[in-house]
C-alpha cells in the first residue's frame, strides 16, 4: 500500500495551493531529499524502508510542481559518494530506483513531462543504466516538466567534463580560448538549454550543498526546513515556495 506509514495529519493538510495563489514562482527548483535514513531511524525501521517512504514523498512533490507550472525541478536521487555507504543500502537504493521509474513512466510521460539523468550513468549495474536511457528515450520529446534526476552525480565531476569537452572544441580549433564564455560553459552541463536553479530545497535542516549543482545555484535563493524528507508535505513546500516569492533577488545589485 502507498504511503503505508504516512502520518495521518497528511490527509488532513490543506488543498495544494495553484500557481495564481502565489506571487512569483521559481522558473526551476532544486531538492536535496535529505533525512531518509534518520526518520527510518525515529521509527525504528531499516533505511531501506527509510528510502520507500521518502519515495512516497517524491511522487507528491512531483506532481505538485507539475501542477504549478514550474518549468524545471531537480532532485538529488543519488551522489558519487553514496557509494561509499553500505551494500545493502546501494542495493536497496537501486532496486528503488527501477521500482519508481517502472512504478511512474506511464504518468510521467502521460503528463508531458521529459526526464533528464544527470550523472555519469556509465557505472551503474546494466538493468538500472537501461531503464534510465528508455526514461529519456521515451519522454524525450515531451515539452513539459523538465525533471532532472541526479544519479551518480557530483558537481565538480560535471564541471571537469564541460572543461574537457570545452577543451577538446578548443584543440580541434572550433572555437579559441578567448571565445569561451559563461553560456559555454552552461551548454556543456547537464543542464544545457535550463534556466539556472532559482530556488534550492535541502530538507532535514542540514546546511550544505554536498557537491550537488554547484555552477547552476550561483544565485540560487535556499531554504533548509528541519523536517525529514519522508514527512515533507505539499503543504510545506508550498510554504517554502510562498517564502521564495517574497525575496528580493538583487544578482548583486542594490
Amino acid at each position: 500500500m502507498k504511503g503505508w506509514l504516512k502520518i495521518a495529519s497528511r490527509t488532513l493538510q490543506k488543498a495544494p495551493r495553484t500557481a495564481d495563489e502565489f506571487d512569483k514562482l521559481p522558473k526551476h527548483v532544486a531538492i536535496i531529499m535529505d533525512g531518509n535514513g534518520r526518520w527510518a531511524q525515529k521509527h525504528k525501521l531499516s533505511v531501506s524502508k527509510g528510502h520507500r517512504q521518502g519515495t512516497e514523498t517524491l511522487r507528491e512533490i512531483i506532481r505538485h510542481t507539475d501542477d504549478l507550472g514550474i518549468g524545471s525541478l531537480s532532485l538529488y536521487a543519488f551522489s558519487t559518494e553514496n557509494w561509499n555507504r553500505s551494500e545493502e543500502e546501494v542495493s536497496a537504493l537501486m532496486q528503488l530506483m527501477l521500482d519508481f521509474f517502472h512504478s511512474e513512466i506511464d504518468e510521467l510521460d502521460a503528463k508531458n513531462v521529459r526526464i533528464l539523468i544527470l550523472g555519469d550513468k556509465g557505472r551503474l549495474p546494466e538493468k538500472q543504466r537501461e531503464t534510465l536511457l528508455e526514461a529519456e528515450r521515451r519522454t524525450g520529446s515531451n515539452t513539459g516538466l523538465r525533471l532532472n534526476i541526479a544519479i551518480n552525480y557530483g558537481g565538480r565531476a560535471e564541471l571537469v567534463k564541460a572543461v574537457q569537452e570545452i577543451a577538446t572544441l578548443v584543440k580541434n580549433g572550433t572555437i579559441t580560448a578567448g571565445e569561451i564564455t559563461e553560456e559555454t560553459v552552461a551548454n556543456h552541463l547537464y543542464t544545457a538549454g535550463q534556466p539556472d536553479v532559482d530556488f534550492l530545497i535541502r530538507t532535514s535542516g542540514e546546511q550544505r550543498l554536498s557537491n550537488f549543482l554547484l555552477y547552476q545555484c550561483a544565485y540560487a535563493e535556499f531554504a533548509f526546513p528541519e523536517t525529514l524528507w519522508p514527512d515533507f508535505t505539499v503543504h510545506d513546500y508550498d510554504q517554502a515556495l510562498e517564502a521564495f516569492s517574497h525575496r528580493q533577488r538583487r544578482f548583486g545589485g542594490r
